[in-house]
């Protein structure tokens, strides 16, 4: 089984704005294999080698080289946590705390020491999480299944939602709409669904709209269309088509997957036709150096940043000039994840993609709020 836990990127902003004397950012290559959990512990004690010898080399002071060392001997100690990991785990240090953040996403081994945090792979696994609520709807039965990266699907259970379309109406007839006597037949069945799909909407929407994740719709005609034009929870274009009744939790997860592939590629498709669009207005660049300026003085309004890429360097905070630095300085830091992190202050869109993703392929690709 696979253990997951992710910040939000409200949750990243927040941790981009932590500043440290010793920042240490670790994202190790894991197993939910219980009995390989060993070599990851081997391994991060060599990556936490290399990030000590970069730190001493940039003359931190003792107690605080303790200090952070001791949170990740506190770490490699904890054999329950070790027994229950993903693909990946990010650690995210300094002398006073360390965060960890089990990733389903395989990335390689990455050590970064600055006065703040790498935070570019966990914003990948938050952009593309493959994540998603599916509403299995039918006359039948109703179920609301939450799909998780790598983790088994499971049903959500929600007081009030009914269990079936039966149980909402009662008998397979139903009152005309000034309640006096019985109407059989297609009109009163399709007033009966329609009054059952409005019953399973006002229960969800509380539910769902304090959620990120996309609702997709399994379901039959009429029911599916019924849901769209009657009920306010937005849900994506994709349906899973057919009497959902007989699917497990799992097979409605494999049939979700690939409608979340199409709804991931449709937000960069949409992101190149608006760049496209706004390549005329002089509202576009793929310049770090333009899109730091613009992030200091919240002047982006969507970026693409390439998952692979790494510009060390910095970024004044005052001007948003950039100083391009060398890899394995403590003092500097990636450019791009921090062009990202000021973006996402300003509640800029950010989306963590490959770099085959971003016009003209390269590091990153900017949609300005205003003309450059």
């Amino acid at each position: 089984m696979y253990y997951v836990d992710l910040p939000s990127a409200e949750e990243i902003g927040d941790l981009h704005r932590a500043r440290a004397d010793a920042s240490l950012s670790i994202y190790l290559p894991t197993t939910p294999l219980s009995r390989e959990s060993e070599q990851s512990r081997i391994n991060l004690g060599n990556l936490l080698k290399q990030a000590v010898a970069q730190l001493e080399a940039d003359g931190i002071e003792k107690p605080r080289l303790v200090a952070l060392q001791q949170q990740f001997e506190d770490l490699l100690g904890d054999e329950e946590f070790w027994n229950h990991q993903a693909n990946t785990l990010a650690m995210l240090a300094t002398p006073e705390s360390l965060r960890t953040y089990r990733m389903a996403n395989k990335l390689n081994e990455i050590v970064e020491v600055s006065d703040r945090f790498h935070l570019k792979p966990l914003l990948r696994a938050v952009t593309f999480p493959h994540a998603a609520h599916i509403l299995a709807l039918s006359e039948n039965a109703v179920r609301l299944i939450e799909v998780s990266a790598d983790l088994p699907a499971r049903e959500i259970r929600v007081p009030e939602l009914p269990a079936n379309l039966n149980a909402l109406v009662g008998e397979p007839v139903s009152k005309d709409y000034t309640g006096t006597g019985h109407r059989h037949g297609a009109q009163g069945e399709r007033s009966d669904l329609a009054r059952y799909v409005r019953k399973i909407s006002g229960v969800l929407r509380p539910v769902l709209m304090g959620s990120d994740l996309p609702l997709i719709l399994a379901a039959a005609q009429p029911l599916e269309a019924l849901f769209r034009s009657i009920s306010s929870i937005p849900a994506l274009t994709g349906t899973i088509a057919g009497n959902p009744e007989h699917l497990s939790e799992a097979d409605l997860a494999g049939a979700a997957r690939p409608l979340l592939d199409a709804h991931y590629a449709e937000q960069i498709q949409d992101f190149h036709r608006l760049f496209d669009e706004r390549a005329g207005q002089n509202r576009t660049t793929t310049d770090i150096s333009d899109a730091a300026r613009l992030a200091t003085f919240g002047g982006i309004d969507r970026l693409l940043v390439d998952i692979d890429s790494v510009v060390d360097g910095l970024i004044d905070d005052e001007t948003g000039e950039v100083t391009f630095g060398t890899a394995g300085d403590a003092r500097s830091y990636g450019v791009i994840d921090e062009i990202a992190g000021r973006a996402l202050r300003t509640r800029a869109k950010v989306m963590a993609v490959r770099k085959p993703d971003i016009p003209g392929g390269q590091d990153l690709a900017v949609i300005s709020r205003y003309p450059i």
